[in-house]
């Protein structure tokens, strides 16, 4: 069996787990500005478009931790490869569907493979590297998620709007099969294989419970408003708690009885992985339905095409790709003080971008936005890559599959979380206040949501190693 220890990641290697790490981020958003096409070739329905984005961001939720114990158990570049497949194999059924039904069936897959590959990149960082190289390696790991996440939208309105061959938007899916080719001939060369000294069992009933509860909370906020909150969406309100009252306590007892569960409440003692984790929920649920939300206003409400709505928050993109290559250097001299002030730097973007729509609308241009928008990206950029080298700094090399897997989890099930929340809100005020009051509102709500960071990032350890 070959230990952790043994194995070390290469500059090559890196970049082939980071490109895994980008493809299911990108594709949590590509399909944002997507949307209004999909809906007028597939005749889809608000319903169905919203379970196109939900499918994906539930079955990857539910299945992540799991993802991660598998490759703690039978190697995670064996799983990083099969995840890697899976994905470009599920992306060409997403960009062959012929129906609806059949697009929402693929994106479950979808997220599925994404959840296989994905806790593989972190925990191999985590096993595969030490010292200066990972502190580098886990920056890196935040600035690529963070890129990632504004560059889906970006890319999948430069597709839409190419057309190529005529794919229109079936091209934001058939883009990932070269990739994800490119990225298994890399990753056999490349990625060293890594697992667990003493690899813990599934841990059965805690993942059925989690997938339980996080059905139960992500499945009716989703559909909610779009089905018109029919009673299984209130029973399944209800449930939630139940179910996650019984997570936590089957967890607990497996931890005292000495055996691994799913999600260990010991490894939750962690002060920087509780504190961080803290932070990537309120941080992700504003992220995840801004993204949302700002596709939806940019196209039908301010009337620009995919591509335009795309390039829109490239100001964003870049000014997050410049906070993050200058993160290490602050994190250095003014440790997790960088996450306050990333905050506060997207707190007073996003309230510019409250101003301009309140004051322009409806005659709002890219330059209007640009100063918010760049300003927030500047602020995600400087918060990002900090929290998760924070949450990931003290768990052991054997644990990083289930630290990885918790984290990533947190994250996912929170940008899902921010889609069904903020963008319901948004849906239901721009049918009734209108798109601008609609949009005011949202950011002035993700503002709120900010300042929640910032208050809660003074509680972090100063020192980041």
């Amino acid at each position: 069996m070959i230990q952790d220890h043994g194995s070390v990641l290469g500059a090559l290697g890196l970049f082939t787990v980071l490109l895994g790490a980008a493809l299911p981020l990108i594709d949590f958003f590509i399909v944002n500005v997507a949307l209004p096409t999909i809906d007028h070739d597939l005749a889809a329905g608000p319903a169905l478009l919203e379970l196109v984005v939900a499918g994906y961001g539930l079955s990857y939720a539910v299945l992540l931790v799991l993802g991660g114990r598998l490759g703690d158990m039978f190697g995670r570049r064996r799983l990083f490869l099969a995840g890697m497949a899976l994905f470009g194999l599920t992306s060409l059924a997403c960009g062959l569907a012929p129906d609806a039904w059949t697009l929402v069936g693929a994106r479950v897959a979808q997220g599925a493979a994404a959840a296989l590959m994905l806790p593989q990149v972190l925990a191999t960082i985590q096993s595969a590297t030490a010292g200066q190289r990972r502190a580098k390696a886990l920056s890196l790991y935040g600035a690529t998620a963070g890129l990632a996440m504004v560059a889906g939208q970006i890319l999948g309105g430069v597709l839409v709007a190419a057309d190529i061959a005529g794919s229109g938007w079936r091209a934001i899916f058939l883009v990932n099969v070269p990739v994800a080719l490119a990225g298994l001939v890399l990753a056999v060369r490349s990625v060293p294989e890594t697992r667990s000294q003493r690899p813990a069992p599934v841990d059965v009933p805690g993942t059925l419970l989690l997938a339980v509860a996080l059905v139960t909370l992500l499945a009716p906020l989703t559909e909610g408003r779009a089905a018109g909150w029919p009673v299984w969406t209130w029973i399944s309100l209800a449930a939630f708690p139940v179910a996650a009252f019984a997570f936590h306590r089957v967890e607990r007892r497996a931890d005292r009885q000495g055996r691994t569960p799913l999600v260990p409440p010991s490894l939750l003692a962690l002060v920087s992985l509780r504190r961080g984790l803290a932070l990537v929920l309120p941080f992700s649920i504003g992220f995840g339905g801004f993204m949302f939300v700002i596709a939806i206003a940019l196209q039908q409400g301010l009337g620009m095409d995919a591509i335009g709505a795309g390039l829109a928050l490239v100001p964003m993109a870049v000014a997050f790709f410049a906070a993050s290559l200058a993160g290490p250097r602050l994190v250095r001299r003014y440790g997790s003080l960088v996450v306050t002030a990333g905050a506060v730097l997207q707190a007073v973007g996003v309230a510019l971008l409250a101003l301009a729509v309140w004051g322009g609308w409806p005659s709002v241009g890219t330059l209007d936005l640009l100063p918010g928008v760049a300003l927030a990206g500047l602020g995600q950029g400087l918060q990002l890559p900090v929290i998760f080298r924070i949450v990931l700094s003290e768990i052991p090399a054997k644990r990083a599959g289930v630290g990885s897997g918790v984290m990533v989890t947190t994250q996912q099930s929170a940008l899902a979380l921010g889609v069904a929340t903020l963008g319901s809100l948004f849906l239901t005020l721009a049918a009734t206040a209108g798109m601008r009051d609609a949009l005011v509102v949202t950011l002035l709500v993700q503002l709120g949501v900010v300042v929640l960071t910032a208050l809660l990032s003074l509680r972090l350890p100063r020192s980041v190693t």
